[in-house]
């Protein structure tokens, strides 16, 4: 169950920090797709993780983005003096997801449950249809539009105009970008994981797929067919994946005797149209962050986007690359321009690691933390976009001394 993939980064977290549960003074985890017996899966996780019934939990939920809302939560209940430790992360299970019956099916049967005479279990027996039994699947669509998130994709690529040659290329630069960081050993910040009733361990992100533009040019659209651009290969796929981290102040890591990999300097979130813009978080909120930090497209040595697909990853290039988008939409003067990309992503990102939605906020921080260490920059970026037409901006800044260990 998800909860017990969350129990296992909390305590990996503990035994590579060597700390004790006891100073954990709160934790906050995000979810998305719920597992309906542990609503609250951040409390459940910290039980069955062995921490005291005291550490207060709570779980919150924002799509793509649940980790950073997990992250700044907890920043908040530090900035306000309430607490001084907090264990902030994200899990999501989508190998087993809640599956429910049809709400015709779920009124019967809560019917069903109250009759209290033969007759009347008979009466509400007879009122029962074939239909009744199909499945109500979660499905990665906005509930506002019933769009699924890949048409989405498909009509924010043709309004940008990216053609499927650029996406493939995209994504054939993410697998082999995260082929690279896996060989070299960048991601120290994994943990292998024991799946009960199975001899083998899972101790390594296994959608890292490098293959051929000719290949890649071979696979049919996925969402919108015959004409769509978006296909399986440039496309983020879901996977299971739990996170968590350590945040504080420096005044108390430094009490703890911990040595701190990043300070978060600041963020904020965006929200815009969850139709015509539902994937175009990093567009707004990255010109937004930078303006607010008071630092500029060059002064940032990591970028690291979360990448749902090829499409929206090129698509919020040229839209920060475009005058009239940024007159547009962002009131600017002028465009804001286009990153640096050979400091882009450099050990791949969500097209090739996968993207377990809750847990992947954490994953872009941590990667943006070590890739400074090993990089030898100063201050990254973290964006992302969300469901519902959302988006997070970070910015997060090297701490002296510290490790990518």
């Amino acid at each position: 169950m998800p909860h017990e993939l969350a129990r296992h980064s909390l305590l990996s977290l503990l035994q590579k920090n060597r700390l004790d549960k006891e100073l954990i003074d709160y934790i906050v985890y995000g979810s998305v797709i719920q597992e309906v017996k542990t609503s609250n899966i951040a409390r459940e996780a910290a039980l069955a993780a062995g921490f005291s019934n005291k550490t207060p939990a709570h779980t919150v939920t924002m799509a793509c983005i649940s980790s950073n809302a997990a992250i700044t939560t907890g920043m908040g209940l530090i900035a306000t003096n309430t607490y001084d430790v907090i264990v902030a992360g994200g899990v999501e299970f989508m190998s087993d997801v809640p599956i429910r019956h049809s709400r015709k099916m779920r009124g019967l049967m809560l019917k069903a449950n109250k009759a209290k005479t033969l007759g009347q279990r008979l009466a509400l027996l007879s009122t029962f249809r074939p239909g009744f039994l199909a499945p109500e699947l979660p499905a990665v669509a906005e509930f506002s539009s019933g769009e699924t998130m890949g048409h989405s994709a498909d009509r924010l690529a043709s309004a940008f105009n990216v053609s499927r040659a650029e996406q493939d290329e995209y994504a054939l630069r993410s697998h082999t970008l995260a082929k690279q960081a896996q060989e070299k050993g960048y991601f120290t910040d994994l943990v292998p994981f024991k799946v009960q009733g199975i001899d083998q361990v899972v101790d390594k992100d296994n959608g890292i797929r490098v293959s051929t533009p000719e290949s890649l040019a071979k696979l049919k659209p996925a969402f919108v067919k015959p004409y769509g651009t978006v296909t399986a290969a440039n496309a983020s796929f879901l996977t299971d994946g739990a996170s968590a981290c350590l945040i504080m102040t420096e005044e108390k890591a430094k009490q703890l005797g911990l040595k701190p990999k990043a300070f978060l300097r600041d963020f904020l979130y965006v929200s815009q149209d969850p139709v015509d813009q539902l994937l175009l978080g990093p567009a707004y909120g990255i010109p937004k962050l930078l303006k607010k930090a008071g630092v500029t497209l060059k002064d940032i040595d990591s970028w690291e986007i979360h990448e749902a697909f090829a499409g929206q990853i090129v698509a919020n290039l040229k839209a920060l690359d475009s005058d009239w988008f940024c007159k547009t939409y962002l009131g600017l003067s002028e465009k804001v321009g286009s990153p640096d990309l050979t400091k882009w992503n450099n050990w791949g990102g969500s097209l090739s690691i996968g993207h377990p939605f809750a847990a992947t906020g954490v994953r872009l921080c941590m990667h943006t933390a070590n890739r400074l260490v090993r990089e030898d920059g100063k201050l990254g970026v973290v964006a992302a976009c969300a469901a519902g037409g959302q988006g997070v901006a970070m910015l997060i800044e090297r701490y002296p001394g510290a490790t990518a260990d």
